[in-house]
Protein backbone atom coordinates (compact mmCIF):
# COMPACT_ATOMS: atom_id res chain seq x y z
CA UNK A 1 0.00 0.00 0.00
CA UNK A 2 3.26 2.13 0.90
CA UNK A 3 4.92 1.71 -2.19
CA UNK A 4 1.58 2.15 -4.13
CA UNK A 5 0.73 5.05 -2.66
CA UNK A 6 4.50 6.43 -3.30
CA UNK A 7 4.09 5.92 -7.23
CA UNK A 8 1.00 7.82 -7.51
CA UNK A 9 2.25 10.60 -5.42
CA UNK A 10 5.24 10.78 -8.18
CA UNK A 11 2.96 10.10 -11.06
CA UNK A 12 0.93 13.30 -10.02
CA UNK A 13 3.70 15.56 -9.19
CA UNK A 14 5.59 14.55 -12.81
CA UNK A 15 1.79 15.57 -14.19
CA UNK A 16 1.32 18.95 -12.43
CA UNK A 17 4.74 20.08 -13.54
CA UNK A 18 4.83 19.38 -17.07
CA UNK A 19 5.01 22.03 -18.92
CA UNK A 20 3.01 23.21 -21.29
CA UNK A 21 1.22 25.84 -23.88
CA UNK A 22 -1.62 27.47 -24.20
CA UNK A 23 -3.58 26.72 -27.36
CA UNK A 24 -4.41 30.50 -27.83
CA UNK A 25 -0.50 31.67 -28.74
CA UNK A 26 2.68 30.31 -29.74
CA UNK A 27 6.32 31.46 -28.43
CA UNK A 28 8.42 31.16 -31.31
CA UNK A 29 12.23 30.45 -31.05
CA UNK A 30 13.28 34.02 -32.11
CA UNK A 31 10.42 35.20 -28.68
CA UNK A 32 8.24 36.65 -31.20
CA UNK A 33 4.37 35.18 -30.57
CA UNK A 34 1.70 33.52 -32.71
CA UNK A 35 -1.51 34.25 -31.86
CA UNK A 36 -4.31 31.95 -32.49
CA UNK A 37 -7.41 33.55 -34.19
CA UNK A 38 -11.14 32.56 -33.47
CA UNK A 39 -13.51 32.02 -36.29
CA UNK A 40 -14.06 35.89 -36.42
CA UNK A 41 -10.37 36.66 -36.08
CA UNK A 42 -10.49 37.62 -32.82
CA UNK A 43 -7.04 36.80 -30.77
CA UNK A 44 -5.72 37.72 -26.98
CA UNK A 45 -4.26 41.03 -27.07
CA UNK A 46 -0.84 42.28 -27.24
CA UNK A 47 -0.56 44.18 -23.28
CA UNK A 48 2.77 45.14 -23.47
CA UNK A 49 2.30 48.62 -24.58
CA UNK A 50 1.30 50.05 -21.31
CA UNK A 51 2.92 51.80 -18.18
CA UNK A 52 5.53 54.78 -17.74
CA UNK A 53 6.03 55.48 -21.66
CA UNK A 54 4.67 52.40 -22.91
CA UNK A 55 7.71 50.63 -20.98
CA UNK A 56 9.95 52.20 -23.61
CA UNK A 57 11.94 54.29 -21.16
CA UNK A 58 12.65 53.25 -17.26
CA UNK A 59 11.45 55.34 -14.41
CA UNK A 60 14.11 57.88 -13.75
CA UNK A 61 15.81 59.05 -10.65
CA UNK A 62 15.27 62.53 -11.15
CA UNK A 63 17.79 65.47 -9.15
CA UNK A 64 16.58 66.34 -5.98
CA UNK A 65 16.21 70.08 -5.99
CA UNK A 66 14.79 70.73 -2.92
CA UNK A 67 14.61 69.20 0.67
CA UNK A 68 12.44 69.32 3.53
CA UNK A 69 13.12 68.23 7.20
CA UNK A 70 10.36 66.78 9.22
CA UNK A 71 9.37 69.63 11.54
CA UNK A 72 6.65 70.27 14.53
CA UNK A 73 2.72 70.27 14.18
CA UNK A 74 1.48 70.39 10.41
CA UNK A 75 3.59 70.30 7.55
CA UNK A 76 1.28 70.36 5.04
CA UNK A 77 1.62 73.63 4.08
CA UNK A 78 5.74 73.48 3.77
CA UNK A 79 5.51 70.75 1.66
CA UNK A 80 3.04 72.32 -0.27
CA UNK A 81 5.38 75.69 -0.37
CA UNK A 82 7.73 73.72 -1.92
CA UNK A 83 5.93 72.05 -4.47
CA UNK A 84 5.19 75.61 -5.87
CA UNK A 85 8.78 76.76 -5.85
CA UNK A 86 9.65 73.52 -7.81
CA UNK A 87 6.93 74.53 -9.90
CA UNK A 88 8.17 78.34 -10.91
CA UNK A 89 11.19 76.15 -12.05
CA UNK A 90 11.43 75.96 -15.89
CA UNK A 91 11.46 72.42 -16.84
CA UNK A 92 14.39 70.69 -18.70
CA UNK A 93 14.61 68.85 -22.64
CA UNK A 94 12.80 66.00 -21.17
CA UNK A 95 9.76 67.50 -18.91
CA UNK A 96 11.75 67.67 -15.74
CA UNK A 97 11.68 70.42 -12.30
CA UNK A 98 12.72 68.38 -10.29
CA UNK A 99 12.35 65.99 -6.81
CA UNK A 100 11.52 67.10 -3.69
CA UNK A 101 13.15 65.22 -0.80
CA UNK A 102 11.50 64.41 1.76
CA UNK A 103 13.78 63.60 5.20
CA UNK A 104 13.52 60.77 7.13
CA UNK A 105 10.93 61.53 10.15
CA UNK A 106 7.25 62.25 10.43
CA UNK A 107 5.24 64.54 8.53
CA UNK A 108 1.57 65.43 9.75
CA UNK A 109 -0.65 66.32 7.31
CA UNK A 110 -3.97 68.35 8.09
CA UNK A 111 -5.63 68.63 4.80
CA UNK A 112 -3.81 67.51 1.88
CA UNK A 113 -0.68 68.21 -0.46
CA UNK A 114 -1.62 69.30 -4.26
CA UNK A 115 0.66 68.96 -7.31
CA UNK A 116 -0.82 70.70 -10.96
CA UNK A 117 2.54 71.08 -12.40
CA UNK A 118 4.14 68.85 -14.46
CA UNK A 119 7.95 67.31 -13.77
CA UNK A 120 7.73 67.41 -10.09
CA UNK A 121 9.01 64.45 -8.18
CA UNK A 122 8.11 63.45 -4.37
CA UNK A 123 10.43 61.52 -2.62
CA UNK A 124 11.02 59.92 0.52
CA UNK A 125 13.63 57.67 2.42
CA UNK A 126 11.98 55.26 2.37
CA UNK A 127 9.26 53.52 5.49
CA UNK A 128 11.36 56.29 7.52
CA UNK A 129 9.48 58.86 5.38
CA UNK A 130 5.78 58.87 6.79
CA UNK A 131 3.45 60.97 6.22
CA UNK A 132 0.22 61.05 8.03
CA UNK A 133 -3.39 62.61 7.52
CA UNK A 134 -4.40 63.64 10.59
CA UNK A 135 -8.09 64.49 12.00
CA UNK A 136 -11.17 64.24 9.80
CA UNK A 137 -12.58 64.38 6.32
CA UNK A 138 -12.74 61.96 3.62
CA UNK A 139 -9.45 63.60 1.09
CA UNK A 140 -6.87 61.92 -0.95
CA UNK A 141 -3.83 62.68 0.72
CA UNK A 142 -1.70 63.48 -1.99
CA UNK A 143 -3.59 64.50 -5.36
CA UNK A 144 -1.93 64.63 -8.36
CA UNK A 145 -3.92 66.41 -11.29
CA UNK A 146 -3.75 68.70 -14.33
CA UNK A 147 -7.28 69.28 -15.69
CA UNK A 148 -8.90 69.25 -18.96
CA UNK A 149 -9.93 66.45 -20.78
CA UNK A 150 -10.55 64.48 -24.69
CA UNK A 151 -11.44 67.17 -27.24
CA UNK A 152 -11.99 66.34 -30.70
CA UNK A 153 -10.46 68.22 -33.41
CA UNK A 154 -12.99 69.48 -35.53
CA UNK A 155 -12.93 68.00 -38.96
CA UNK A 156 -10.73 65.35 -38.61
CA UNK A 157 -13.68 62.56 -37.94
CA UNK A 158 -13.64 59.52 -40.20
CA UNK A 159 -15.23 56.40 -40.49
CA UNK A 160 -13.55 53.02 -40.00
CA UNK A 161 -14.83 51.14 -43.31
CA UNK A 162 -14.23 47.42 -42.22
CA UNK A 163 -17.13 45.82 -41.71
CA UNK A 164 -15.46 43.78 -38.37
CA UNK A 165 -12.27 44.68 -36.15
CA UNK A 166 -11.13 42.04 -33.96
CA UNK A 167 -10.08 42.20 -30.59
CA UNK A 168 -6.05 42.21 -31.09
CA UNK A 169 -5.74 44.24 -34.44
CA UNK A 170 -3.52 46.53 -34.77
CA UNK A 171 -4.59 48.29 -38.00
CA UNK A 172 -7.87 49.01 -39.72
CA UNK A 173 -9.05 51.14 -42.90
CA UNK A 174 -10.97 53.96 -42.65
CA UNK A 175 -12.76 56.31 -45.50
CA UNK A 176 -9.47 58.65 -46.04
CA UNK A 177 -6.42 59.01 -44.38
CA UNK A 178 -4.98 62.18 -46.00
CA UNK A 179 -5.05 64.18 -43.08
CA UNK A 180 -3.60 61.44 -40.65
CA UNK A 181 -0.07 61.19 -40.73
CA UNK A 182 2.64 58.55 -38.92
CA UNK A 183 2.74 60.04 -35.23
CA UNK A 184 -0.94 61.64 -34.94
CA UNK A 185 -2.72 60.76 -31.51
CA UNK A 186 -5.91 59.52 -32.13
CA UNK A 187 -9.60 58.30 -30.29
CA UNK A 188 -10.79 54.81 -31.61
CA UNK A 189 -13.92 55.61 -31.10
CA UNK A 190 -16.70 52.62 -30.76
CA UNK A 191 -20.66 54.37 -30.65
CA UNK A 192 -22.93 53.11 -27.95
CA UNK A 193 -25.91 51.70 -29.84
CA UNK A 194 -29.52 50.71 -28.52
CA UNK A 195 -29.70 47.04 -30.37
CA UNK A 196 -25.81 46.51 -28.80
CA UNK A 197 -27.16 47.46 -25.22
CA UNK A 198 -30.30 44.85 -25.86
CA UNK A 199 -28.43 41.95 -27.41
CA UNK A 200 -26.15 42.00 -23.91
CA UNK A 201 -29.33 42.36 -22.25
CA UNK A 202 -28.55 45.41 -20.12
CA UNK A 203 -31.71 47.11 -20.64
CA UNK A 204 -33.36 43.79 -19.30
CA UNK A 205 -31.14 43.66 -15.52
CA UNK A 206 -33.43 42.24 -12.89
CA UNK A 207 -34.45 45.64 -11.10
CA UNK A 208 -34.57 46.65 -7.53
CA UNK A 209 -34.70 50.04 -5.67
CA UNK A 210 -31.92 51.92 -7.16
CA UNK A 211 -31.15 49.77 -10.67
CA UNK A 212 -30.18 51.83 -13.72
CA UNK A 213 -30.51 50.11 -17.03
CA UNK A 214 -27.86 50.92 -19.67
CA UNK A 215 -28.69 53.52 -22.18
CA UNK A 216 -26.34 53.47 -25.43
CA UNK A 217 -25.53 57.57 -24.98
CA UNK A 218 -23.95 55.99 -21.84
CA UNK A 219 -21.15 53.63 -23.69
CA UNK A 220 -19.84 55.75 -26.42
CA UNK A 221 -16.00 54.72 -25.73
CA UNK A 222 -12.95 56.76 -26.50
CA UNK A 223 -9.97 54.62 -26.53
CA UNK A 224 -6.30 56.44 -26.76
CA UNK A 225 -4.26 55.68 -29.74
CA UNK A 226 -1.04 56.81 -31.57
CA UNK A 227 -0.55 55.84 -35.72
CA UNK A 228 2.57 54.27 -36.29
CA UNK A 229 2.16 53.93 -40.11
CA UNK A 230 -0.32 54.12 -42.64
CA UNK A 231 -0.47 52.69 -45.66
CA UNK A 232 -2.70 54.25 -48.59
CA UNK A 233 -6.28 54.28 -45.83
CA UNK A 234 -5.28 51.40 -43.91
CA UNK A 235 -3.98 52.91 -40.12
CA UNK A 236 -1.86 50.84 -38.05
CA UNK A 237 -2.29 51.78 -34.19
CA UNK A 238 0.45 51.47 -30.87
CA UNK A 239 -1.94 49.60 -28.84
CA UNK A 240 -4.40 46.84 -30.05
CA UNK A 241 -8.20 47.02 -30.18
CA UNK A 242 -9.35 45.51 -27.07
CA UNK A 243 -13.22 45.22 -27.63
CA UNK A 244 -14.43 44.26 -31.56
CA UNK A 245 -16.01 47.02 -33.70
CA UNK A 246 -18.82 45.28 -35.53
CA UNK A 247 -20.91 47.56 -38.29
CA UNK A 248 -24.28 46.02 -36.70
CA UNK A 249 -23.75 48.21 -33.58
CA UNK A 250 -22.26 51.11 -35.15
CA UNK A 251 -18.72 50.07 -36.08
CA UNK A 252 -16.13 52.89 -35.34
CA UNK A 253 -14.57 56.07 -35.83
CA UNK A 254 -11.40 57.61 -35.75
CA UNK A 255 -10.68 61.86 -34.86
CA UNK A 256 -7.69 63.39 -33.53
CA UNK A 257 -7.73 65.37 -29.87
CA UNK A 258 -5.93 67.52 -27.49
CA UNK A 259 -6.37 67.03 -24.07
CA UNK A 260 -4.84 70.74 -22.73
CA UNK A 261 -3.80 71.02 -18.81
CA UNK A 262 -2.39 67.20 -18.76
CA UNK A 263 0.56 66.90 -16.62
CA UNK A 264 3.31 64.45 -17.64
CA UNK A 265 6.72 63.56 -15.67
CA UNK A 266 5.33 63.03 -12.07
CA UNK A 267 6.08 60.38 -9.33
CA UNK A 268 5.49 59.52 -5.89
CA UNK A 269 8.03 57.76 -4.54
CA UNK A 270 10.15 55.94 -1.53
CA UNK A 271 7.43 56.99 1.11
CA UNK A 272 5.21 55.28 3.91
CA UNK A 273 1.23 57.22 4.10
CA UNK A 274 -0.90 56.38 7.18
CA UNK A 275 -4.62 57.76 8.33
CA UNK A 276 -5.47 58.81 11.80
CA UNK A 277 -8.66 56.69 12.97
CA UNK A 278 -10.45 56.08 15.58
CA UNK A 279 -11.66 52.79 15.28
CA UNK A 280 -11.48 50.02 12.66
CA UNK A 281 -15.06 51.05 11.25
CA UNK A 282 -14.60 54.58 11.28
CA UNK A 283 -15.23 56.53 8.28
CA UNK A 284 -14.29 59.56 8.76
CA UNK A 285 -10.26 60.25 8.01
CA UNK A 286 -8.54 60.07 4.91
CA UNK A 287 -10.12 57.88 2.08
CA UNK A 288 -6.94 57.61 -0.52
CA UNK A 289 -2.93 57.92 -0.10
CA UNK A 290 -2.40 58.77 -4.19
CA UNK A 291 -4.67 59.95 -6.73
CA UNK A 292 -3.92 60.67 -10.31
CA UNK A 293 -5.84 62.35 -12.64
CA UNK A 294 -5.36 64.27 -16.21
CA UNK A 295 -1.84 63.04 -16.66
CA UNK A 296 0.25 60.58 -18.13
CA UNK A 297 3.60 58.89 -18.40
CA UNK A 298 3.85 58.82 -14.00
CA UNK A 299 4.75 56.87 -11.33
CA UNK A 300 4.48 55.81 -8.07
CA UNK A 301 6.74 53.45 -6.66
CA UNK A 302 7.69 51.77 -3.16
CA UNK A 303 5.13 53.36 -1.44
CA UNK A 304 2.65 51.35 1.71
CA UNK A 305 -0.69 52.86 2.63
CA UNK A 306 -1.49 52.27 6.15
CA UNK A 307 -4.83 52.87 7.53
CA UNK A 308 -6.95 54.32 4.60
CA UNK A 309 -10.32 54.15 4.02
CA UNK A 310 -10.08 53.04 0.22
CA UNK A 311 -6.72 53.01 -1.52
CA UNK A 312 -3.23 53.26 -1.86
CA UNK A 313 -3.83 54.38 -5.40
CA UNK A 314 -6.53 55.49 -7.36
CA UNK A 315 -6.16 56.32 -11.05
CA UNK A 316 -8.81 58.40 -12.12
CA UNK A 317 -10.11 58.60 -15.91
CA UNK A 318 -7.54 61.19 -16.81
CA UNK A 319 -4.91 59.00 -16.13
CA UNK A 320 -3.03 56.93 -18.56
CA UNK A 321 0.21 55.26 -18.81
CA UNK A 322 1.42 55.23 -15.21
CA UNK A 323 3.38 52.34 -14.08
CA UNK A 324 2.43 51.80 -10.49
CA UNK A 325 5.10 49.37 -8.94
CA UNK A 326 6.43 48.29 -5.80
CA UNK A 327 3.89 49.07 -2.92
CA UNK A 328 1.52 48.38 -0.39
CA UNK A 329 -2.08 48.90 1.00
CA UNK A 330 -2.38 47.25 4.36
CA UNK A 331 -4.69 47.32 7.28
CA UNK A 332 -7.74 49.87 5.56
CA UNK A 333 -10.18 50.87 8.50
CA UNK A 334 -13.79 51.45 7.04
CA UNK A 335 -16.94 49.68 7.89
CA UNK A 336 -17.00 46.18 5.13
CA UNK A 337 -19.28 47.34 2.09
CA UNK A 338 -19.73 48.86 -1.45
CA UNK A 339 -17.68 52.25 -2.27
CA UNK A 340 -14.90 50.92 0.45
CA UNK A 341 -11.28 49.09 -0.03
CA UNK A 342 -10.79 49.41 -3.10
CA UNK A 343 -6.95 48.69 -2.84
CA UNK A 344 -5.11 49.73 -6.15
CA UNK A 345 -7.78 51.03 -8.45
CA UNK A 346 -7.62 51.95 -12.04
CA UNK A 347 -10.28 54.06 -14.14
CA UNK A 348 -7.61 54.70 -16.87
CA UNK A 349 -5.80 53.58 -19.93
CA UNK A 350 -2.97 52.19 -20.68
CA UNK A 351 -1.34 51.49 -17.13
CA UNK A 352 1.25 48.83 -15.28
CA UNK A 353 0.29 47.77 -11.88
CA UNK A 354 3.18 45.83 -10.92
CA UNK A 355 4.61 43.75 -7.53
CA UNK A 356 1.76 44.72 -5.22
CA UNK A 357 1.05 43.76 -1.96
CA UNK A 358 -2.44 44.30 -0.18
CA UNK A 359 -4.32 42.81 3.31
CA UNK A 360 -7.78 43.72 4.68
CA UNK A 361 -9.15 44.96 0.70
CA UNK A 362 -12.37 44.05 -1.03
CA UNK A 363 -11.30 45.04 -4.55
CA UNK A 364 -8.18 44.94 -4.31
CA UNK A 365 -6.77 45.14 -8.23
CA UNK A 366 -9.76 46.39 -10.23
CA UNK A 367 -11.52 48.36 -12.17
CA UNK A 368 -13.88 50.80 -12.81
CA UNK A 369 -16.89 51.48 -15.40
CA UNK A 370 -16.10 51.80 -18.76
CA UNK A 371 -12.33 51.68 -18.29
CA UNK A 372 -10.55 51.24 -22.04
CA UNK A 373 -7.62 49.24 -22.25
CA UNK A 374 -4.84 48.08 -22.36
CA UNK A 375 -4.27 47.60 -18.45
CA UNK A 376 -2.21 44.97 -17.04
CA UNK A 377 -2.31 43.79 -12.67
CA UNK A 378 0.73 42.15 -13.04
CA UNK A 379 2.57 39.81 -9.61
CA UNK A 380 0.56 41.06 -7.49
CA UNK A 381 -0.49 39.52 -3.97
CA UNK A 382 -3.84 40.25 -2.01
CA UNK A 383 -4.60 38.40 1.55
CA UNK A 384 -7.40 38.54 3.96
CA UNK A 385 -9.64 39.74 1.35
CA UNK A 386 -13.60 40.62 2.11
CA UNK A 387 -14.63 40.67 -1.70
CA UNK A 388 -13.21 40.17 -5.72
CA UNK A 389 -10.81 41.23 -7.79
CA UNK A 390 -11.30 41.80 -11.12
CA UNK A 391 -13.30 44.44 -13.38
CA UNK A 392 -15.94 45.25 -10.86
CA UNK A 393 -18.43 47.17 -13.15
CA UNK A 394 -19.82 48.27 -16.51
CA UNK A 395 -18.12 46.91 -19.09
CA UNK A 396 -14.24 47.59 -18.60
CA UNK A 397 -12.04 46.66 -21.49
CA UNK A 398 -8.70 44.64 -22.12
CA UNK A 399 -7.55 43.98 -18.53
CA UNK A 400 -4.67 40.89 -17.98
CA UNK A 401 -4.44 39.81 -14.31
CA UNK A 402 -0.62 38.06 -14.61
CA UNK A 403 0.31 36.36 -11.73
CA UNK A 404 -2.33 37.40 -9.37
CA UNK A 405 -1.83 35.40 -6.10
CA UNK A 406 -4.88 36.09 -3.34
CA UNK A 407 -6.89 34.24 -1.07
CA UNK A 408 -10.00 35.49 -2.52
CA UNK A 409 -11.79 35.05 -5.65
CA UNK A 410 -10.95 36.89 -8.99
CA UNK A 411 -14.41 37.04 -11.07
CA UNK A 412 -15.04 38.64 -14.66
CA UNK A 413 -19.05 38.01 -14.64
CA UNK A 414 -22.97 39.56 -15.19
CA UNK A 415 -22.99 41.46 -11.78
CA UNK A 416 -26.73 41.91 -12.65
CA UNK A 417 -28.47 44.33 -10.15
CA UNK A 418 -25.45 44.29 -7.89
CA UNK A 419 -24.82 48.00 -7.25
CA UNK A 420 -27.15 50.55 -9.33
CA UNK A 421 -27.36 47.72 -12.34
CA UNK A 422 -23.41 46.55 -12.69
CA UNK A 423 -24.25 44.02 -15.42
CA UNK A 424 -21.59 42.88 -17.35
CA UNK A 425 -17.86 43.76 -15.67
CA UNK A 426 -15.91 43.44 -18.59
CA UNK A 427 -14.79 42.10 -22.08
CA UNK A 428 -11.33 40.71 -23.21
CA UNK A 429 -10.33 40.53 -19.71
CA UNK A 430 -7.41 37.68 -19.59
CA UNK A 431 -6.43 35.75 -16.34
CA UNK A 432 -3.00 34.31 -16.66
CA UNK A 433 -1.36 32.10 -14.35
CA UNK A 434 -3.51 32.88 -11.44
CA UNK A 435 -4.07 31.41 -7.85
CA UNK A 436 -6.99 31.96 -6.40
CA UNK A 437 -9.80 30.12 -3.78
CA UNK A 438 -12.08 30.25 -7.24
CA UNK A 439 -13.21 32.40 -10.05
CA UNK A 440 -16.05 32.92 -12.28
CA UNK A 441 -15.59 34.26 -15.54
CA UNK A 442 -17.89 34.15 -17.78
CA UNK A 443 -18.44 34.99 -22.04
CA UNK A 444 -20.96 38.29 -22.55
CA UNK A 445 -23.89 38.20 -24.69
CA UNK A 446 -21.94 39.69 -27.67
CA UNK A 447 -18.66 42.01 -28.53
CA UNK A 448 -15.77 39.37 -27.18
CA UNK A 449 -14.66 36.77 -24.60
CA UNK A 450 -12.88 36.82 -21.32
CA UNK A 451 -10.11 34.17 -20.43
CA UNK A 452 -8.87 32.13 -17.85
CA UNK A 453 -6.02 30.15 -18.27
CA UNK A 454 -3.19 28.33 -15.82
CA UNK A 455 -5.56 29.32 -12.93
CA UNK A 456 -5.32 27.42 -9.73
CA UNK A 457 -8.28 27.76 -7.70
CA UNK A 458 -11.80 26.60 -8.30
CA UNK A 459 -14.40 27.26 -11.26
CA UNK A 460 -17.47 28.86 -9.94
CA UNK A 461 -20.73 29.09 -11.19
CA UNK A 462 -20.41 32.78 -10.63
CA UNK A 463 -23.65 35.33 -9.49
CA UNK A 464 -26.34 34.58 -11.61
CA UNK A 465 -27.67 31.27 -13.75
CA UNK A 466 -27.51 30.54 -17.51
CA UNK A 467 -24.50 32.14 -18.40
CA UNK A 468 -21.77 31.31 -21.18
CA UNK A 469 -18.55 29.95 -19.42
CA UNK A 470 -15.50 32.45 -20.58
CA UNK A 471 -12.36 30.54 -22.15
CA UNK A 472 -11.13 28.23 -19.94
CA UNK A 473 -8.02 26.59 -20.24
CA UNK A 474 -5.90 24.23 -17.88
CA UNK A 475 -7.58 24.72 -14.78
CA UNK A 476 -5.36 23.76 -11.65
CA UNK A 477 -2.67 22.83 -13.95
CA UNK A 478 0.52 24.41 -13.48
CA UNK A 479 3.32 24.84 -15.84
CA UNK A 480 1.99 27.24 -17.66
CA UNK A 481 3.90 28.30 -20.53
CA UNK A 482 4.90 31.48 -20.58
CA UNK A 483 4.70 31.72 -17.23
CA UNK A 484 3.94 35.20 -17.60
CA UNK A 485 1.87 36.54 -20.41
CA UNK A 486 3.01 40.30 -20.13
CA UNK A 487 6.44 39.82 -20.07
CA UNK A 488 6.57 37.49 -22.84
CA UNK A 489 4.78 39.87 -24.46
CA UNK A 490 7.24 42.92 -23.94
CA UNK A 491 9.94 41.12 -24.43
CA UNK A 492 8.48 39.98 -28.02
CA UNK A 493 8.08 43.74 -28.71
CA UNK A 494 11.85 44.13 -27.69
CA UNK A 495 13.25 42.04 -29.72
Amino acid sequence: MGLCLFIYTVITSFKNDTLWNSRFLTINKDSSITYVPDEKGNIIPDFSNVGYHHGFSQIPNIKVVKIVNPLQGDAGKVIQQAIDEVAAIAPDKDGYRGAILLKKGSYLIAANISIQTGGIVLRGEGEDTKLIATGKGQRSLIKVSGQGKITELKNSRVKITDDYVPTGAKSFNITSAKALKKGDRIIVFRPGTDNWIHDLKMDQIIAREGTKQWTAKEYNLSYERQITAIEGNKVFIDNPIVMSMDKKYGGGEVFKYTYAGRLAENGIENMRFESEFISDTDEDHAWVAVEFDHIENGWVRNVSAYYFGNSCVSLRQGAKNITVTGSKCFDAKSIITGGRRYSFNNEGQQNLFINLETTEGRHDYVTGARVNGPNVFYNCKSRKTHADIGPHHRWASGTLYDNIDTDGEINVQDRGNWGSGHGWAGVTQVLWNCKASGAAVQNPWVSGKNYVIGLRGKQLKGRLDGKENGEWEGNDKTGLQPSSLYEAQLKARKN
